[in-house]
């Protein structure tokens, strides 16, 4: 499957997301064709981790949320590491561009505690999703299912547990990119 032609936002906050759930999608999306933009909070650079505690590497930022609009993309990417995830969620830039997607039924990917983002925007009612096993009962409180899989998809937003479910993330992410717009993913907005 090819994205030629597809534009992706990636997002990673300025400290604590987790350096594979950045890197692999990043490298998958670009393999694939896809021209992929890093989002954060700043401009600048970020400080990835391993396993949360571990120094991971410095990436590049290519814009700030408030600098860009979900309209310029076809589909979001929000990588894990709990710290990292926090951060994004407590962003009210960030939550209204990952809400954005959902309203215009743009495919959306999240990993690990990276559903903690789609929680804080309220789109997850109603929808079948997987995490890191600690963020079950969020979810469940946020209205949707929670299920113990590699990957879930729900018509355009694809969820994992964590970075072993990296190959099987990446693989379904392009596969929905690939297909673009899902009008039942604004059913949650």
């Amino acid at each position: 499957m090819t994205l030629d032609g597809k534009t992706i936002a990636l997002l990673i906050s300025p400290r604590g997301t987790e350096e594979p759930e950045f890197t692999q999608p990043l490298t998958a999306l670009r393999e694939a064709g896809a021209t992929v933009r890093v989002i954060s909070t700043q401009t600048g650079t970020a400080r990835s981790v391993n396993g949360d505690l571990d120094p991971g590497s410095e990436h590049q930022i290519d814009s700030a949320v408030g600098a860009v609009k979900a309209d310029q993309f076809d589909g979001l990417v929000i990588p894990g590491g709990t710290v990292g995830a926090d951060t994004l969620r407590a962003d009210e830039g960030v939550v209204a561009f990952v809400r954005d997607f959902f309203a215009a039924g743009k495919p959306v990917g999240a990993i690990c505690h990276a559903p903690w983002v789609l929680i804080e925007a309220g789109v997850l009612k109603g929808r079948t999703i997987t995490s890191y096993p600690s963020l079950k009962t969020d979810i469940t409180n946020a209205g949707a299912s929670w299920v113990d899989k590699e990957v879930m998809t729900d018509s355009g937003l694809v969820t994992s547990r964590n970075p072993d479910d990296l190959p099987a993330f990446c693989a379904k992410l392009i596969e929905e990119f690939a297909e673009g717009r899902h009008k039942a993913q604004a059913r949650s907005v």
